[in-house]
Formats: structure tokens, sequence, C-alpha cells
């Protein structure tokens, strides 16, 4: 996958489909743990490959191992199966919430019928992996939710720091790879560490691969977003990064809280309103009026900070939708519970109106199949109209679980109780 999402090419790490997930805890600190019945290419192979000791052929895509998946799913992360305005115009909150004191830090969302997904617009590619191209966000298609809480910004630093110093919880960055994993991988290289953003000194072609603007930091991690000498102070209110799925999964239960749906989290982005482009409107821009913490300048290589930031911003600095949500665009990319696959919203269309997706009951992705992913949303501070416009409300990223990089991370959601 060529793009500001990160593609699992780039994040290295290949993940079953389908399979369950497990911990360990090694006393005092609990830490990631893949089962041993998972297969993964090294966490390495990145950083092997920028180190020019491995090549990297993009993949080819695949239509014949794309497949029709039920949206009677399993249960996940304890869900059942059920079956151009601004910002001060957009519609309220509802008030008819369930009975009892808000959780702290959360907006109800009520239950309604809307349409999901992106219209086509001018400009969009019809090339297949293209970042510009968004057919996987189409066609637009009616769902029905019931009512929700949801976080009214990213989890913070300060927050992630609380979950850690109560359980000593190691993230999937923190963990260095075992040499009996890796057969053949120099020890020197067998370092923990993440993916952060950096841009090439020189202008690139975009329709090159996005290695370019890329690199395996040692030492990155949720402490350090651009690596060892990076540090996270001063940054409390900022969102954490470097999570992966998995772990933001163990944050949420230990919040008691979950990931939200991806039709929960468009459903909550859009803030009341219906089928506009953007999560405050139909203008990118209005009045001239910058929005969300995203990409100005030249991709990837000049930003012009128009906006104040490089990277990520605290959050609640740009203005809150019509439900008084912070940062469902721009900022960070923020991990779903769903499942991938492309052709997943073609599936649900086939109905009048799907009553609470959960997603598909399985991941594919033609760009690189036998890798599965994890749906991403809201796009980051590194999405620009010159190559991933994603911070549409109706625009899809895509991850691996197990993976983090310094334009990801999350926020939770709660049932009614």
């Amino acid at each position: 996958m060529k793009d500001v999402c990160l593609s699992n090419r780039q994040q290295d790490f290949h993940y079953h489909t389908g399979l369950p997930h497990s911990y360990t805890t090694n006393a005092p600190k609990k830490q990631f743990k893949m089962p041993k019945h998972h297969s993964l290419q090294p966490i390495l192979f990145l950083h092997l490959f920028l180190l020019g000791l491995l090549g990297c052929d993009s993949p080819k895509s695949t239509s014949d191992s794309a497949q029709n998946s039920s949206t009677n799913t399993p249960k996940q992360q304890g869900l059942s199966n059920s079956s151009s305005a601004t910002v001060a115009e957009s519609a309220k909150p509802s008030t008819n919430g369930p009975k009892g004191p808000a959780p702290e830090g959360m907006v109800w969302i009520p239950g309604e019928i809307f349409w999901m997904g992106a219209p086509k617009r001018k400009g969009d590619s019809e090339i297949a992996n293209d970042m510009r191209d968004m057919s996987d966000s189409r066609p637009l298609h009616q769902v029905e939710l019931e009512g929700f809480w949801i976080d009214e910004t990213e989890v913070t630093n300060e927050q992630f720091q609380k979950f850690v110093d109560e359980t000593g919880y190691v993230t999937i960055a923190e963990i260095a790879p075992k040499a009996e994993d890796y057969p053949g991988a120099p020890p020197e290289n067998l370092v923990a560490g993440s993916v952060v953003f950096t841009p090439p000194a020189g202008a690139v072609d975009l329709r090159g691969s996005s290695y370019q603007w890329w690199a395996y930091v040692p030492g990155a991690n949720w402490k350090h977003p651009e690596g060892p000498d990076s540090t996270i102070e001063g940054r409390e209110k900022h969102p954490v990064v470097h999570v992966g799925w998995f772990d933001a999964v163990e944050y949420a239960t230990w919040a008691k809280k979950r990931l939200p749906t991806e039709a929960e989290w468009e459903l909550a982005a859009r803030g009341g309103l219906d089928r506009k482009g953007y999560v405050w409107g139909d203008e990118f821009r209005p009045n001239n009026k910058i929005m969300a913490n995203t990409f100005q300048g030249s991709f990837p290589t000049k930003n012009s900070l128009e906006d104040g930031f490089a990277t990520t911003s605290p959050v609640k600095t740009f203005p809150p939708n019509g439900y008084g949500l912070y940062d469902v665009a721009g900022n960070v990319w923020e991990w779903a519970n769903d499942w991938y696959r492309p052709e997943y919203f073609e599936t649900l269309a086939r109905n009048d109106v799907t009553k609470n997706p959960m997603g598909p009951s399985n991941s594919f992705d033609p760009a690189e199949p036998g890798q599965a992913k994890r749906v991403m949303k809201g796009g980051s501070f590194l999405c620009t109209d010159q190559y991933c416009s994603r911070y549409m409300p109706g625009g899809r990223g895509k991850g691996d679980p197990v993976t983090g990089t310094n334009h990801l991370g999350f926020r939770t959601v709660k049932s009614p109780e």
C-alpha cells in the first residue's frame, strides 16, 4: 500500500487472518506476546530494507482471493450482533441519552440511521492502490446504530501513562525482537523501535515507493515519538502514538471500554451532518479557517506549518464537530475494531439498511494478500489533497494490528449499561 496511512509492507509484520491473540504477564511488567501459531515476517524487514540488505517488490493485486464476507460476525470486544454547514450550524448532541451521569471525558452519540461512506469527488483516482483512489469507501449506504458513548478526544499521552503506571504494560514497539524468531538477522539489528515519518531531502515522485519518507527508528515508541532523543515531556495532552491495535485493545480493556466499530466511529465523526465532505461541512477551509491538523506545503518534503504543527497537536486545539468531538479529522489516525476488506461497503449496500455492522469476519487487502489489517479512520497530520485526503469522515485507512507509527493513535467507546 503506497500511502501516508502506512502499509503493512512498510510496517513489517505479517499477521495471519482471523486467529485469536493473547498476552502474557511477566510480573511486574505486562507486555504483548504473539501466540506461537502466528507467523510473522521479521519486524526488522523495513530496517533491513533501509540498510540495503533486502529488496522489496510491490505485491501484485489478486482478484481471485477476494471473498464475500458475512456481516453476521462473531462477537468482538463484547459487541453483540444486532441485526456547506460549519460547526456552529451542525446538529447538536441528543439529550435523550441513557440515565445517569456521562462517563468522564465521553460524549453520548444518539442512535440513528445515517449514510456511511464517501461520495466520488472530482480528482479521485481510478488507479488501484493510488492513495487518491477511495473506491474502498464507496458506495454510500445506510446504516442504523444504537446509541453509545465515545471519548471526546483521542487518548492522550497523559491518559496512556496512567494506564502504564497502573498495569506495567509494555507496548509492542518497546519489545526487542528475539534472535530465535529472526534467524540470520545481525544481532545489532535486533532492537526495539517503530516507524517514523522522515521527510526526504529533495523532491520525490509520489507515485513511487513511500519508503522514501518512512524510516524504522530504533528506540522510537510512545514515550519517544521521534526516537530515543525525543520525549513526551510537554506533550502530555498530545495523542499517544506508536500504539498497535493490540496495544489499543489492552488500554480499552483496562478502561472498561472498547474500540469503536468503523460505523460507530463514522457516525460520531459526522457530528450530525448528512453526507458532507468534511466533519464540519462542505468546504475544507471555510472562510479560510484551518479546521484540523493536516499537512500544508509540498508533501512530503516541505511542511509550511501554516497550522502551527509539524507532527501531533494537543487535543482540543482545533474546533470540535457538531457532537463536541475533537480531532476526528487529522492529527492522528485512529484504530477501529473492524477487519479491513476493500469490498465491504459493497456488501453492506446490498441491504436497504444494515443494523449495527461490526465489520467483515476476516481481512483481505488485494495490495498485500495474506496480510490481515484493521481499519483506521480520520487521517493524520500527514494527510494532504496532494496525496491522501482521508481526513474525510467516509475515508478509510488500513494497518497491521501489531504495528504503530508516529501518526497513529486511537479513542475508545462504551455501550450504555
